[in-house]
C-alpha cells in the first residue's frame, strides 16, 4: 500500500497522541509501516544520488562502501563484515564525557558494572586466568573489539588481556574518545599487541589534544583511525582541522550513521528522521553528510580510507554474524530499539515540504482519516 504525504501526516498526528501503552490496530499498523516505507524509499533515492557523485567509490563485497587506499581500510571492519563478526569484550562501565549522541545519554551513572576482576566476553563472565580455557574450548574469532564506554578510565587493566589474545593470534581493536590517551598508555597498548585503535573524534569536538594523541598512537599501534557518528558538528569541525588531522598519519575514518534510541532521541527531536528496514532510527542528515565527506575525500585524494559505516552496513554486519553462527536463512539480531514506533519523531519530515515521496496514492476505503479502523 502506498500513501500520500498528507494522509501520512494526518494519521501520524493521530498516532502521536495515543497513550504509549496503546498498541496500533492491524490497519493502523499497515498505515504506519506504509509511511515508514515511503520515507525510507525517498531517502534511499537521495542517498543513491549522493553516492553516484563519489568518484572511485569501492564496495566491500557488496556489504559496505568506502573510498581511498584498500590497505588502509580497517581490518576490524573486515572481520566484522566478512569474518566471524564483532566479538565484543566488555570491561569499563564509566566514561569521562557526556556526548549528546551517546546511546547511554542520561543514564551514564547507572550503567551496570561487569564486576571487579571480571571481563564479559560473549555474554559470559571471565577472569583473566580463564582465557586459556576459553581459547582451548571455543572457535577463535577473526577479531574482537573492546567496547562499553571509555576503556582509558582504567586502561592499565587491559594490557594483560590484550597480550594474551595477541599471543593467540586474534586481531584486536579498541574504541576511545582519546581525551585520556598519552604517550605512556598508547605505547603500552602497542607493546601489549593491540592491532587497531579508533578515536571518537566527535566526542571531544576535534580537540587539538586528541588530534595529537592520534599522531602518538600511530607511532605505537599499526592501525589508527577515527570512528564517530556523523553529525553537523563533527562535519564542520573536521573540515576546519582537516589538514592537521590528516597529518597525523591515521589510516581510516569510519563515518558512522547516527542512530537513536530512547536515551538520545530527545537530543535530536525535530530533525527529519527515517527508519532503515524497520530497525535503526536516524536523522537523515547523518548519512547524507557522510557521503558529502566521502566525495570530498575522493576528489582531494586524501591519504586515508573513508568508510560509509551506515545503517545498511550494520544490517549486513548482523546478517553476516548470524550466518557464521549457523543461523537460519535470513536470521539477524538487527531490529528497532524502541518498544513501539516513535510516531512523533516522524512528524517533522512529514511536515517538511522539501521532502517528497516518490509515489503517492489515495488510501483505500477503511484506511482514510475518519474511517473506523480495525
Amino acid at each position: 500500500m502506498y500513501i500520500s504525504k498528507s494522509d501520512a501526516l494526518a494519521w501520524f498526528e493521530f498516532f502521536a497522541q495515543l497513550p504509549e501503552d496503546e498498541p496500533l490496530m492491524p490497519r493502523q499498523q499497515e498505515i504506519a509501516l506504509a509511511t515508514l516505507s515511503q520515507i525510507e524509499v525517498a531517502e534511499e533515492a537521495r542517498i543513491a544520488a549522493l553516492r553516484a557523485e563519489i568518484p572511485g567509490l569501492k564496495s566491500l563485497n557488496g556489504r559496505s562502501f568506502y573510498v581511498g587506499e584498500d590497505a588502509r581500510f580497517p581490518k576490524g571492519c573486515r572481520s566484522c563484515l566478512l569474518g566471524t563478526g564483532l566479538s565484543a569484550v566488555r570491561k569499563t562501565n564509566k566514561c569521562n564525557l557526556r556526548c549528546r549522541f551517546c546511546y547511554d545519554y542520561g543514564e551514564m551513572e547507572c550503567q551496570p558494572p561487569i564486576g571487579e576482576g571480571y571481563w564479559e566476553i560473549g555474554g559470559t563472565k571471565f577472569r583473566e586466568e580463564d582465557l586459556d580455557l576459553l581459547l582451548s574450548t571455543s572457535t577463535r574469532p577473526t577479531g574482537i573489539a573492546y567496547v562499553y564506554l571509555e576503556p582509558f578510565m582504567e586502561i592499565e587493566k587491559y594490557y594483560g588481556v590484550i597480550r594474551r589474545f595477541h599471543e593467540a593470534g586474534i586481531y584486536q581493536h579498541m574504541y576511545t574518545n582519546g581525551t585520556l590517551a598519552n604517550e605512556a598508555n598508547l605505547r603500552a597498548l602497542g607493546e601489549a599487541g593491540l592491532n587497531e585503535l579508533r578515536f571518537n573524534l566527535g566526542a571531544s569536538g576535534c580537540a587539538d589534544t586528541v588530534i595529537e594523541a592520534i599522531a602518538i598512537a600511530k607511532r605505537h599501534i599499526p592501525m589508527v583511525g577515527i570512528e564517530t557518528p556523523m553529525t553537523p558538528e563533527l562535519y564542520e569541525a573536521f573540515l576546519e582541522k582537516k589538514d592537521a588531522i590528516l597529518a597525523t598519519g591515521l589510516d581510516f575514518m569510519n563515518c558512522a550513521e547516527l542512530h537513536l534510541n530512547p536515551n538520545n532521541l530527545e537530543n535530536y527531536f525535530g530533525e527529519n528522521m527515517y527508519m532503515y528496514r524497520q530497525g535503526y532510527l536516524s536523522p537523515i542528515f547523518s548519512h547524507e553528510l557522510t557521503l558529502k565527506l566521502m566525495r570530498r575525500a575522493a576528489e582531494e585524494a586524501w591519504p586515508i580510507a573513508v568508510h560509509d559505516c551506515c545503517n545498511r552496513t550494520k544490517f549486513a554486519r548482523d546478517l553476516n554474524l548470524k550466518a557464521h553462527e549457523g543461523g537460519w536463512f535470513g536470521a539477524s539480531t538487527y531490529g528497532m530499539e524502541f518498544p513501539a514506533i516513535p510516531c512523533a519523531a516522524f512528524l517533522p519530515i512529514l511536515q517538511d515540504d522539501s521532502f517528497t515521496f516518490l509515489r503517492e496514492e489515495p488510501l483505500p476505503e477503511g484506511y482514510r482519516p475518519g474511517d473506523m479502523v480495525f
